[in-house]
């Protein structure tokens, strides 16, 4: 436990020097809306921008498919989530200036995810991480995610749309399956004693359902739903906005949003980026759903964010759940 905490610190300090290119590189962008987004034609672009993530200076492999440093014993890995998410930054890129060398980094992402998709051992299709990752429950290689469910979808849906190839049409129906299925049946959605639909992120006992993970996760759904018309899947994204609806009081503070809904003692707070990536993320579901209570979270959170005193006690309190926790 103590070597792995110690492994665990050494490679955040890595990641967080000054300076230092690490995973958080990637991650670590300016949320953004895609207002030139037409939200009901997937392929008018994706519903953030993903621009920061497309100036990403590396590392990537031969193929230009890019690799996070996680620093430390895990080192360079790939992370389907990235790499969805990288390719869809180069998709809206393409869409807006007609680069055609936009479209082949995006397209190289897609090729990476068709053939990166593989079947668990309850026979349904998923991408993998392979590697341990540090969290409420450590995370065991391999593991898979509703996270790189749904932003792998968004982007074959897109790879789809663009070239007719049935290959990327084929490989998001797979993947697509992992929603229709339960965590115990080895799928990535989790129904509560309520009978609420949680998309999960981090598979864990109990869940946690991370919120920046349930809301992008959702948008393959929609993603999926919009060009097949599928209606067990507008069933199940219907389902999962009214539980997000339903229980986003609980991520709310009264000062900042939370992370996640881990039953922690210390709750963990939303970072300074993923808070701000929550507002933009709930002004998106505004448009998508047109309910209002999306907008006004998000109003809400930017409030928080603007206030000196609720943004400095955010962060010291973030620091604590750091040192105690992961």
């Amino acid at each position: 436990m103590l070597k792995s905490k110690w492994n665990y610190w050494k490679r955040i300090v890595a990641a967080y020097r000054k300076g230092a290119n690490s995973q958080l590189t990637f991650w670590h962008e300016n949320p953004a809306v895609n207002e030139n987004m037409n939200f009901k034609d997937p392929a008018a672009g994706y519903y953030m921008t993903f621009y920061d993530k497309t100036l990403y200076p590396g590392p990537f492999d031969d193929k230009g498919v890019p690799l996070l440093d996680y620093k430390g014993v895990i080192g360079k890995q790939y992370n389907p989530i990235a790499i969805a998410q990288y390719g869809l930054g180069f998709y809206n890129r393409y869409i807006k200036e007609g680069n055609k060398e936009h479209l082949n980094r995006f397209l190289t992402q897609c090729d990476w995810l068709v053939e990166n998709l593989e079947k668990n051992k309850y026979g349904l299709y998923v991408w993998m991480h392979h590697f341990d990752w540090e969290y409420f429950r450590i995370l065991k290689s391999p593991w898979c995610s509703s996270l790189s469910q749904g932003s792998g979808i968004s982007a074959l849906i897109r790879a789809y749309i663009v070239t007719k190839n049935e290959k990327y049409m084929n490989a998001a129906y797979r993947a697509m399956e992992s929603f229709k299925k339960t965590v115990e049946e080895g799928g990535v959605t989790y129904v509560d004693e309520e009978g609420n639909i949680w998309f999960e992120e981090a598979i864990t006992n109990p869940p946690t359902h991370i919120l920046n993970g349930f809301i992008w996760s959702l948008w393959g759904v929609y993603d999926y739903y919009l060009l097949t018309g599928d209606k067990r899947v507008e069933e199940l994204f219907i389902k999962a906005v009214n539980t997000i609806k339903n229980n986003l009081y609980k991520y709310d503070t009264g000062y900042w949003s939370l992370y996640d809904l881990a039953p922690t003692k210390m709750k963990m707070l939303a970072s300074p980026f993923y808070h701000s990536l929550h507002i933009t993320q709930l002004k998106v579901l505004n448009k998508i759903t047109g309910e209002s209570i999306f907008a006004d979270f998000s109003n809400k959170w930017d409030r928080y964010k603007k206030s000196f005193y609720c943004s400095r006690k955010a962060l010291l309190k973030k620091m604590v759940f750091k040192i105690f926790y992961y």
